[in-house]
């Protein structure tokens, strides 16, 4: 398992849709994950540490496994299948290790949250992950990338934007 952290979340130029991109703490490797917009609004909000009124469903969610006894461990994208990534969150349950199907967007929404490692499989980076090159920042264009789904996504990014502390 990699453990990476969340750079940043995108909106594409080109519709409403957004890209979380997720940094190896080892590596110059991204891994760009589309999101729904409310999950992005989730994930950003924890993030920026803005306080809000009521609790959202990821608050919600913390809070229940927390009051019925359980601590969320991490979370770890555990898999890409036909363009669709999935996820786990890890728990303690008195003692037992439980793994909760998810959405890669929730289980980021409450990772945050929880101040929980996110980890992502070897597999799956080796499958999706993007290493950025000069001649991407120039508009150039990598072979591997041309044709894959991530690839107009890329091609709109602003690297100079991949900085530490996001």
């Amino acid at each position: 398992m990699i453990e990476v952290t969340i750079d940043s979340i995108r909106v594409s130029l080109m519709s409403q849709h957004r890209v979380v991109i997720l940094k190896d703490g080892e590596t110059d490797r991204y891994l760009p994950i589309w999101i729904g917009a409310c999950e992005a609004d989730a994930i950003t909000i924890e993030l920026q540490g803005v306080e809000v009124a009521r609790p959202f469903t990821h608050d919600l969610l913390k809070s229940s496994i927390t009051q019925l006894g359980g601590k969320i461990k991490s979370v770890v994208i555990s898999d890409l299948r036909s363009e669709v990534f999935y996820a786990q969150i890890v728990l303690d349950v008195n003692g037992r290790r439980m793994e909760i199907d998810s959405r890669p967007s929730d289980a980021l929404a409450l990772a945050v949250r929880a101040k929980v490692p996110i980890y992502v499989s070897e597999e799956v980076m080796e499958k999706a992950a993007i290493t950025p090159e000069e001649d991407l920042s120039e508009g150039g264009g990598d072979e591997k990338l041309k044709g894959s789904p991530f690839g107009d996504l890329i091609d709109g990014l602003n690297l100079d934007d991949f900085g530490e502390g996001n």
